[in-house]
C-alpha cells in the first residue's frame, strides 16, 4: 500500500508540526521497517528535521524571558497600586500643605491616567514620565508625604520591566528571519523522503512489513484533508436564479404565437416556475469554509 499525497504546505504552522510529529512519533514503533538502512536514514532525517522546526515554533510562539516580563509586570502593577492609594488616602486629611500637596499628585496621576491594561511598552514609558515628574517637578511634595520610599520601589520595578522588554527584543533580533517557514520546508522535504522510501519498499516486496505504516499516515492524511485543509467552495455548475426563471417563463410560451396562455394553477403548483429558485434545473451548493 503506498502512502498518499498531503499538501503540507497549505496547512498552517500549528497543524503542521503536528502531523509531523505524530509521523515521528509512529517511526519510534516501526522496528522491522527501520531494519531498512535506507528507510533508516530517511527516518533519522526527519527526526532532526523536526526537532529544528519544534524549536522555531516554540520562539515563534513564546520567548524564555515572557514569563518574567508578566511576573515583573505584576509587581509594578501592585506598587502603582499602592502608591495610588496612598495619595487618594491624603487627599481626605484636613491639614492645608498635605491636602494641597495630595492633590498636585493626584493630578499628576489623573493626567498620566496609567492603567494596568495598558500595552507593556507604553505602561513602562508613561510610569518612567511620571516617576520623572515626581523626582523633579514635584519632588516638595513627595517628600511632604513621604512617599519616596514607595516611588523607589516602583521606579525599580518599572526598569526591571523595561530591561526584559529590551532583552526580549534583542534575543528576537538574533533570529534568522523566516526561521519557522525555512525549517517547515526541510521538515517536509524530510518527510517526502521518507514517504518516497516507504512507497518503494512497497513495490519492491516489503509491501506486508510497510503496511501498518502507510496505513496509519493514510488514515492522518485522510483527517488533515477532511478536518484541517481549507475547503474551497465548489462553483455553481446549474444556471443563475434569474437566468432559471427567464427560462421558466419562456417554458409558458405557446407554439402557435408569442403570448402566453392563460393558467388557472398559481406559481409553485405546476403551471410555472415563478416563485421557484430555479425550477428543476440545477442547484446551488455551498460548502462551510473550515
Amino acid at each position: 500500500m503506498e502512502i498518499e499525497f498531503l499538501n503540507l504546505v497549505a496547512v498552517n504552522n500549528g497543524a503542521h508540526f503536528v502531523f509531523i510529529e505524530s509521523v515521528c512519533k509512529r517511526l519510534e514503533l516501526e522496528t522491522e521497517l527501520l531494519k531498512n538502512e535506507y528507510f533508516k536514514k530517511a527516518a533519522d532525517a526527519l527526526k532532526v528535521a523536526f526537532n529544528e522546526e519544534n524549536r522555531c515554533f516554540a520562539l515563534s510562539k513564546k520567548h524564555a524571558s515572557t514569563d518574567e516580563i508578566l511576573a515583573a509586570d505584576a509587581d509594578r502593577d501592585t506598587m502603582l497600586s499602592a502608591y495610588n492609594r496612598s495619595v487618594k488616602s491624603f487627599l481626605r486629611v484636613s491639614t492645608p500643605d498635605l491636602h494641597a500637596a495630595a492633590k498636585t499628585l493626584w493630578q499628576s496621576l489623573v493626567d498620566y491616567a496609567i492603567k494596568p491594561t495598558m500595552q507593556l511598552e507604553r505602561e513602562t514609558g508613561a510610569i518612567k514620565n511620571l516617576l520623572d515628574d515626581c523626582e523633579q517637578k514635584y519632588s516638595a511634595e513627595v517628600a511632604k508625604l513621604g512617599l519616596q520610599t514607595m516611588l523607589a520601589s516602583l521606579k525599580t520595578a518599572n526598569a526591571k520591566v523595561s530591561e526584559l522588554l529590551y532583552s526580549r527584543t534583542t534575543e528576537q533580533s538574533k533570529q534568522a528571519a523566516g526561521a519557522l517557514r525555512k525549517a517547515r520546508q526541510e521538515s517536509d522535504e524530510a518527510y517526502k523522503q521518507v514517504r518516497k522510501v516507504a512507497n518503494a519498499m512497497a513495490v519492491l516486496g516489503s509491501a506486508e512489513v510497510q503496511k501498518p505504516f502507510a496505513d496509519f499516515v493514510n488514515q492522518l492524511i485522510k483527517r488533515y484533508e477532511d478536518e484541517v485543509l481549507p475547503k474551497a467552495k465548489k462553483k455553481d455548475e446549474g444556471k443563475k436564479p434569474d437566468d432559471e426563471d427567464k427560462k421558466g417563463k419562456e417554458d409558458k410560451k405557446p407554439e402557435g404565437g408569442d403570448k402566453p396562455k392563460p393558467d388557472d394553477k398559481k406559481p409553485g403548483e405546476g403551471g410555472d416556475d415563478k416563485g421557484k429558485l430555479g425550477g428543476e434545473h440545477g442547484s446551488v451548493t455551498v460548502t462551510p469554509k473550515s
